[in-house]
């Protein structure tokens, strides 16, 4: 395990596999860091790579995306949720894909989950010693995306998509004592989030959340300030970063298991070329 240094995982949804794809390299290398926060699709890829279960990310969201019970508009119909939030967070890794909750929790790392307060429009993280045995609804609540999953309650507060009020959770780790940190994005360098035009939807669904509704209106400026950020930290060499060196061709609901299975090819591969360069920056 590198000492002193953190990982920051984006989310995505099906982006996601880019970041399953560098994890898997870092698995493949036994490379492991003693702190690593995530939100949303990051956290859940995150899970798979602190459990120590190969391959795990790869059969879990491409052998089951096609599953009409993982991802499918009859989830919405029946049960408001895009992503078959049941299926994903218990059936699949309570049955078909056992995880490995012994060696998660027997791990050294801390594991950071960023969820978003619905009451204070604020980021609110969990640890290790905050979610217990809980961590698999920690990390549904940073996956639960407004419109397509319920709020869900956990501790007394109401929570959702940790990428609303904390994209890319670099600051908190820093603040959390890492000088270094290694940040896997899942868009392309240059990609500038928009303001939404569907500011009226969400005032209308999320009137009783008035936090709520300010932090998802300026989410798009919270993106790239934190990108602006992101930018200058690595200029200054405190900040590695992965994301897709190639055209991304997959969104956050891609089900194309050919496109997501070339997605998480890429991660490997870019992983596996810039390591050399990465070991030389661990090392600084």
């Amino acid at each position: 395990m590198v000492k002193d240094v953190g990982l920051v995982l984006e989310g995505g949804g099906m982006r996601g596999m880019y970041t399953a794809g560098i994890l898997e390299y870092f698995m493949e290398q036994d490379l492991y860091f003693p702190y690593v926060v995530g939100v949303s699709a990051g956290a859940c890829m995150a899970a798979s790579y602190l459990s120590r279960q190969m391959g795990r990310n790869r059969t879990v969201n491409i052998d089951y995306v096609n599953h009409p019970n993982y991802l499918s508009f009859r989830n919405f119909v029946k049960h408001k949720q895009l992503f078959g939030m049941d299926f994903i967070f218990d059936e699949i890794p309570n049955k078909h894909v056992p995880y490995d909750y012994d060696t998660f929790y027997q791990s050294k790392e801390e594991f950071v989950v960023g969820t978003t307060d619905c009451e204070t429009g604020e980021p609110m993280y969990f640890k290790k010693e905050d979610y217990g045995n809980d961590m698999l609804k920690v990390i549904r609540a940073s996956s639960s995306l407004p419109f397509v999953a319920p709020i869900i309650e956990f501790k007394g507060k109401k929570l959702l998509d940790g990428g609303i009020t904390d994209p890319i959770p670099l600051i908190k780790a820093q603040q959390d004592g890492n000088s270094k940190n290694v940040v896997i994005l899942t868009r392309n360098r240059g990609y500038l989030k928009k303001k939404s035009n569907i500011t009226w939807v969400v005032r209308r669904a999320f009137k009783q959340h008035p936090h709520l509704v300010k932090a998802m209106e300026t989410r798009y400026k919270r993106y790239n300030d934190t990108l602006a950020y992101l930018d200058q930290e690595e200029k200054a060499g405190r900040v590695f970063v992965f994301s897709p060196t190639e055209p991304l061709e997959v969104g956050r609901v891609e089900k194309n298991p050919a496109k997501l299975t070339n997605l998480y090819e890429l991660g490997l591969k870019d992983a596996a070329e810039q390591f050399d360069q990465f070991q030389k920056w661990l090392m600084a």
